[in-house]
């Protein structure tokens, strides 16, 4: 089986989490991978770190045994449904209260909508804790689970 890792699951695993550590162990055979939106994620948080030079050595050496997923004109279709299908959930159905909604005032963010659209494009397992896929599971269905 397929999966891709949210930014949560990588930092426990790049931070030598042994539960997570050990489940990627056991999923050796199957193909792992994570979004262009967790690298960038990634790379954020050791850039802003106080040891930048040593996260960002540990993140590119985790990064050299998955796969990455990119996102290009089919992840974007994607992510504009999943996008327009989440709002029409879950923003106010007032018409005047809608103007001035944005996703993340319903406590979404654009990172996690085009995390699950790749995930959806690929037919991969999305593996992370963020309560907010479970969310965007209720509209848009897609493989969901956590291995902490």
């Amino acid at each position: 089986m397929p999966y891709l890792l949210d930014t949560n699951h990588c930092s426990y695993i790049i931070n030598g989490n042994s539960q997570l550590i050990d489940a990627l162990n056991a999923h050796g055979n199957d193909i792992i991978g994570i979004s262009i939106i967790t690298y960038a994620e990634l790379l954020y948080m050791t850039d802003k770190s106080q040891r930048s030079v040593q996260n960002r050595i540990a993140v590119e050496s985790f990064l050299n045994q998955i796969d990455l997923y990119l996102i290009d004109e089919e992840t974007a279709i994607i992510y504009s449904r999943i996008k327009a299908s989440v709002f029409n959930q879950f923003a106010p159905k007032d018409k005047n209260k809608r103007r001035h909604t944005s996703m993340s005032n319903l406590g979404f963010t654009d990172h996690d909508l085009w995390i699950v659209a790749t995930a959806i494009q690929h037919g991969l397992t999305l593996v992370s804790t963020d309560n907010d896929f479970k969310r965007i599971n209720q509209v848009e269905s897609f493989s969901w689970e956590s291995w902490v």
